[in-house]
């Protein structure tokens, strides 16, 4: 059996320059293009757009300087001031229009990123196969990948964008500044290059920091959870857990704390470095121009936009490295939801969608042995049993025997290392997860309670026909005894259903018959339960399965229970222990052989008599 491993995102904690460049950024804007095409060319040619207007403004800027002093020194005529006064008019509405329009866009794109990436991850994630739920580091994974949602593949766009704009206004300041004292070319470099390196560092850091944190923030929303969901708060309250759980997040928290304020200070200092040393040497060369103008080698108006194009280029150039080093540290976090998104299922899904012939129900283990993924011991070992047609089978060992297991692979949640396990002759490993679930329903231990109406309850079982059949939803709800509590509900079967988002709910009892109803909602031939009324009275299990025995006559049923007085109803009982079946017959049979089930049966006979 292939493993469930997460080798594969581990390798992806620190994507290379190179990988960024080459893989996840083409992913990004390819999924902003599906998303929204439109926003995606508006926000481009906006960011061209506001990156050029500053600098057309100072070139209006200068000529009109230029073009005022020698009109004041009556060298020059007035109305060549009036065209120049229009372009500068014009630009300074372009700028500002444009802005609004890159908003716009920007939001337009985020929504529909938004529904996209979403959409993509919870219909992937509905791929994966059941073992991957069980496994703690893909939990890790889906943490990163839902952190790495739509307002990171957003955040992306714009600072891609947004360094885009940066690069146009620096290179057109750039041009400007040269163009009047080529000084500036040398200095801005050897200025500018060591503080990218420094942000681009701190990006790397900042996402290594987050990627170690993602265990410990499910930690932090666990101890949150258990202080405020309504299944642990009793015993929260009793056993005062209160203070302890909120010293564990307090923990976390400081030390979170700690670890962003040293980021933060370092961010802090390179800030005010790079802002010093550029400013000092901006503030050089413009003393230099000051006295080259002074000197007649410069215009008033190459003064006056100098001043302001050297402050406004020292502001671009940080911005822009700003938006690469975010740009960096989104991109990062996007590497985990790709890496997430290319996950592929452990199990092969069979290709047969038919049996062939009519259910039979007949279900065969053939020498199964089982081990769960990062375990020595095996789970399983060589089972072997055939459950005849509309026989009823029990499962009974102590906790840990394998028999949750075995119901595990008849539900194709795993495959056997060896063996198989058909069903009416078939390979499960050749049928369809559609086919295997068509014949085989199940009722667990840990049954869904859904925040939905009483009705959506049951029809959750088979809501392709059920979700718009209220007669088959309440035929059904009174065959397995629970009509009467629906219609006793303020509004019947439209009641919502749950604490969460209601105010009504059910007994323990009445959700075991809730389950079981979904169960029969699918009419399937094999039904399975395993330990769905394990907080029961011995009383109320044995009247619900009596109850459901009689519903499910002609059907192949298993059994699993505890409860000796269930399993004694059915027609033949597997004993397991330490993942293998050491005992099989009827009730009386294992009794007399005075073995495993027999003291099993005596126990559990004491524990009732006291």
């Amino acid at each position: 059996m292939k493993t469930a491993s997460m080798t594969e995102i581990r390798q992806t904690a620190n994507p290379t320059t190179a990988e960024v460049f080459r893989k996840y950024t083409p992913w990004v804007f390819a999924t902003a293009w599906s998303a929204n095409r439109t926003a995606l060319i508006g926000l481009f040619c906006f960011a061209v757009i506001n990156g050029l207007a500053p600098v057309g403004l100072a070139l209006v800027a200068r000529e009109v300087i230029n073009t005022l002093v020698a009109v004041l020194s009556n060298a020059g005529n007035a109305d060549a001031l009036k065209p120049w006064l229009a372009l500068g008019f014009t630009l300074s509405i372009v700028d500002v229009t444009t802005r609004y329009a890159n908003n716009l866009c920007n939001e337009r794109l985020r929504e529909d990123l938004n529904v996209t990436i979403a959409s993509r991850l919870i219909k992937h994630v509905a791929t994966l196969d059941y073992a991957y739920f069980e496994d703690s580091a893909f939990q890790d994974a889906l943490q990163r990948a839902r952190q790495s949602g739509a307002g990171q593949a957003a955040g992306v766009v714009t600072e891609a964008l947004s360094a885009l704009h940066c690069l146009v206004q620096a290179i057109g300041l750039f041009v400007i500044l040269v163009a009047i004292d080529r000084w500036v070319l040398y200095l801005l470099v050897p200025c500018a290059a060591p503080y990218f390196l420094f942000r681009w560092y701190l990006a790397g850091a900042r996402f290594r920091l987050e990627y170690t944190r993602t265990t410990r923030k499910r930690w932090m929303n666990y101890f949150m959870s258990c202080l405020m969901s309504r299944v642990t708060v009793r015993e929260v309250k009793i056993f005062d857990l209160a203070p302890l759980l909120i010293d564990k997040f307090r923990n976390l928290m400081r030390e979170f704390k700690d670890q962003d304020r040293k980021l933060t200070w370092q961010h802090f200092n390179g800030a005010v470095v790079f802002s010093t040393i550029t400013t000092s040497v901006f503030y050089v060369v413009f003393i230099r121009v000051v006295f080259l103008t002074a000197s007649g080698a410069l215009t008033i108006g190459d003064t006056a936009i100098f001043g302001g194009a050297t402050t406004r280029l020292r502001a671009t150039v940080e911005k822009g490295i700003e938006s690469i080093a975010r740009f960096r540290r989104q991109i990062l976090s996007i590497s985990q939801l790709v890496a997430f998104l290319e996950i592929k299922p452990i199990l092969e899904p069979g290709r047969r969608s038919e049996s062939g012939h009519a259910p039979q129900g007949t279900v065969e283990f053939d020498a199964v042995t089982f081990t769960y993924p990062g375990s020595v011991r095996p789970a399983l070992r060589r089972i072997s049993l055939r459950i005849a047609p509309g026989e009823t089978v029990a499962l009974v060992g102590e906790n840990g025997a394998g028999k949750t297991t075995l119901v595990k692979l008849l539900a194709r949640f795993y495959d056997p290392d060896s063996g198989a396990v058909r069903i009416d002759g078939i390979d499960l490993r050749e049928r369809t997860y559609d086919a295997i679930y068509k014949e085989v329903t199940f009722v667990f231990q840990q049954f869904g309670h859904y925040e939905a109406t009483a009705a959506e309850n049951i029809a959750y079982g088979n809501w392709r026909r059920f979700m718009n059949d209220r007669k088959a939803v309440t035929d059904l709800a009174q065959r397995i005894g629970i009509d009467e509590a629906f219609n006793a509900l303020p509004n019947g079967y439209d009641t919502l259903l749950g604490r969460v988002f209601g105010t009504h709910d059910l007994s323990g009892g009445q959700w075991q018959k809730v389950a079981i109803g979904r169960a029969f909602a699918r009419d399937a031939g094999i039904l399975v339960l395993d330990e769905p009324t394990s907080n029961l009275d011995a009383r109320a299990e044995y009247e619900l399965f009596t109850q459901y025995r009689n519903l499910a006559s002609g059907k192949t049923t298993i059994i699993v229970s505890h409860r000796f007085s269930t399993v004694s109803m059915a027609d033949r009982i597997y004993v397991m222990d330490a993942g293998a079946i050491v005992e099989s017959g009827t009730h009386g049979d294992l009794i007399a052989q005075r073995g495993c089930y027999a003291n099993l049966y005596d126990l559990h006979q004491r524990k009732m008599n006291g």
